[in-house]
C-alpha cells in the first residue's frame, strides 16, 4: 500500500460553482482529499442568499448540491473568512492546490448622473436583504409608491416582482419575519421596469415572465410603442425558442383591454428605454429615461427624446461583479480572476502555480448551472493535468498519480488546528445539518419549509448545538 497521502486540495466558496467543482474532482481517478470553504455559516451561496423566496423551483437545486455534501467524502469549513482568517500563503501550507469559487455578489456600476443619490439602491443589497442574508441590515426602507427597476434579466423580474407583491401572498415562502413585516407596511402602488433594448432582446425567462402574469392583485402592464423588431430581433426570435416564448407572452399582453386593468398594484414593462439620469434634490424624485431605436442588428442607439417618470426610488439590476481577494490577481475592468481555462494567471499572463478559479469569479455573472457544471469541469480537468501531467487532464490512467504534493502540512486535522488556534470558530456539515433541522421547525408550525435564521451569531450558536434564548 502506498505511503503517499491523498492529494489535499481547497475551495473556497461553497455556492453551486464550488461544490461542483468538489463534487467532479472527487470522480477522478486521483486519490484526493477536498476541503470546501465558506465565508459564512450556511452553505449554498447564491441558491441561498440569491434567489426570490418565492422561487421554490429554483431553490431545488440545493437538494441536489445537499446530496453532494452528504456524502461525508468532501468536508465543509464553513464561517471562514479567506483574507481575514487565513490567506493564501496559509492555504499553501496546508493544500496542494486551491480553487477559488467565490462567485459575483456586488452590483454593477452603473455611470449615469444622480445614481448615488439617497432611495437608489443596488439589486444585489436588496435581493440580499429579502433572502435574509446574515450581512446585511434587518431593515430596509420601502417608502415609494413609484419604483423604477433598471435591467432586462431575471434579477430586474425579481426586484420587481417582490416589490409589486403583496406581503401576504409571500407567507408560504422562506420570506424572513422582518422582510415581510417591511414589505406589509410598503406602499407601493406602481413598479417601472426600464430595458434599453425591445422585447426581442430581454434575458427574462419565459418562466419567470409568464410567473408576473399571475401574481395576485398585480396588473402587467406594457406599452405598444415599445414594441419594435428590426432584423436582428427577428433573427433572435427565429433561432431562439427561449426568446420566442419571451416575445409571444410580452405581445399577447399588448392584446389585453386596458379596461381590465383593475388591481391595486401595477408593474409596467418599459423597452427602448434607456437610463439616463436620476433626478432628485437630496433624494430620488424621478428617472430620466432616453428613447432608443434599434440598429437592425439587435443593438439600439439614443434617438435624442427623453422622458421623465415620477419614482421615488430606484433599484439597477444591470448585473453582478466580482469582488477582489486579497493576494490574488483581480481584474478590475471584468470584476473577474484573470485566468485561462481556470488556471489563474499572474500579472506576467503565467500560470499562479497550484492556483485555480471557477464559476462566475472565473468568467463572470453570465450562464446558468449547465455552464457552471462545465466551468468546473474545464478548472478541474487543467488541476488533474498539472498535478500529474496527464496530457488531456481527464485521462490519468498513465499519469503520475502519486505527483504534486507540494504542501508540506498535508494531514487533514493540521488545518483544523490552525483555525482553532487562530480562534476561528468554523461549522462542518454536521453543524450545518443541526442549523437546517432548526429552521426547518421554524417553519413547521406556520406550514412553511423553512424560516431561516438571519443572525450570524445565532447561525453559529444553533450549529453548534447550542439553545436560543428569545
Amino acid at each position: 500500500m502506498s505511503s503517499i497521502r491523498p492529494l489535499r486540495v481547497a475551495i473556497v466558496g461553497a455556492g453551486p460553482a464550488g461544490i461542483y467543482a468538489a463534487d467532479i474532482l472527487s470522480k477522478t481517478d486521483l486519490d484526493v482529499s477536498i476541503d470546501l470553504f465558506e465565508r459564512l455559516p450556511a452553505p449554498f451561496g447564491l441558491v441561498r442568499y440569491g434567489v426570490a423566496p418565492d422561487h421554490p423551483r429554483i431553490k431545488q437545486i440545493i437538494v441536489a448540491l445537499h446530496r453532494v455534501l452528504s456524502r461525508g467524502d468532501i468536508r465543509l469549513l464553513a464561517n471562514v473568512d479567506y483574507g481575514v482568517d487565513l490567506k493564501l500563503d496559509d492555504l499553501r501550507q496546508y493544500y496542494d492546490a486551491v480553487i477559488f469559487s467565490t462567485g459575483s455578489i456586488r452590483d454593477a456600476a452603473l455611470a449615469i448622473e444622480g445614481i448615488d443619490l439617497p432611495g437608489s439602491y443596488g439589486a444585489a443589497d436588496f435581493v440580499s436583504w429579502y433572502d435574509g442574508h446574515p450581512d446585511v441590515p434587518r431593515t430596509w426602507p420601502l417608502e415609494a409608491q413609484q419604483v423604477a427597476v433598471l435591467g432586462a434579466g431575471n434579477v430586474a423580474l425579481d426586484v420587481a416582482r417582490v416589490l409589486a407583491k403583496h406581503a401576504d401572498d409571500l407567507l408560504p415562502t422562506e420570506i424572513p419575519q422582518n422582510v415581510y413585516d417591511a414589505l406589509k407596511a410598503s406602499p407601493v402602488t406602481d413598479v417601472h421596469v426600464f430595458a434599453r433594448r425591445g422585447p426581442a432582446q430581454a434575458k427574462f425567462s419565459p418562466l419567470e415572465l409568464r410567473e408576473l402574469g399571475h401574481v395576485p392583485d398585480v396588473d402587467v402592464i406594457v406599452y405598444p410603442e415599445d414594441f419594435e423588431f428590426d432584423e436582428g430581433s427577428m433573427a433572435a426570435v427565429s433561432s431562439s425558442n427561449q426568446t420566442k416564448q419571451v416575445v409571444k407572452t410580452l405581445t399577447d399582453w399588448t392584446l389585453k383591454d386596458p379596461s381590465e386593468n383593475t388591481a391595486s398594484r401595477r408593474l409596467h414593462l418599459h423597452f427602448l428605454h434607456a437610463p439616463a439620469e436620476v433626478l432628485g434634490d437630496g433624494k430620488v424624485e424621478a428617472l430620466r429615461t432616453e428613447r432608443t431605436q434599434l440598429n437592425g442588428d439587435g443593438t439600439v442607439s439614443g434617438t435624442g427624446e427623453f422622458h421623465e417618470w415620477p419614482v421615488q426610488a430606484v433599484y439597477r439590476a444591470v448585473g453582478y461583479f466580482g469582488s477582489p481577494l486579497p493576494e490574488i490577481p483581480f481584474d478590475e475592468l471584468k470584476g473577474v480572476i484573470p485566468n485561462r481555462e481556470g488556471r489563474v494567471l499572474d500579472i506576467d499572463g503565467d500560470h499562479l502555480a497550484g492556483v485555480y478559479a471557477t464559476g462566475w469569479i472565473k468568467r463572470g455573472p453570465v450562464g446558468l448551472i449547465g455552464h457552471t457544471k462545465s466551468d468546473a469541469s474545464e478548472t478541474v480537468r487543467h488541476l488533474v493535468e498539472d498535478v500529474t501531467g496527464a496530457g488531456d487532464g481527464g485521462d490519468v490512467a498513465n499519469a503520475d498519480l502519486e505527483a504534486g504534493r507540494t504542501a508540506p502540512l498535508g494531514d487533514p486535522d493540521a488545518i483544523v488546528e490552525f483555525l482553532t488556534e487562530r480562534g476561528v470558530g468554523h461549522v462542518e456539515w454536521s453543524g450545518w445539518e443541526l442549523l437546517d433541522a432548526y429552521e426547518r421547525t421554524l417553519g413547521e408550525p406556520h406550514g412553511r419549509e423553512r424560516v431561516k435564521v438571519v443572525s450570524r451569531e445565532d447561525m453559529i450558536r444553533v450549529a453548534r448545538g447550542e439553545a436560543l434564548v428569545d
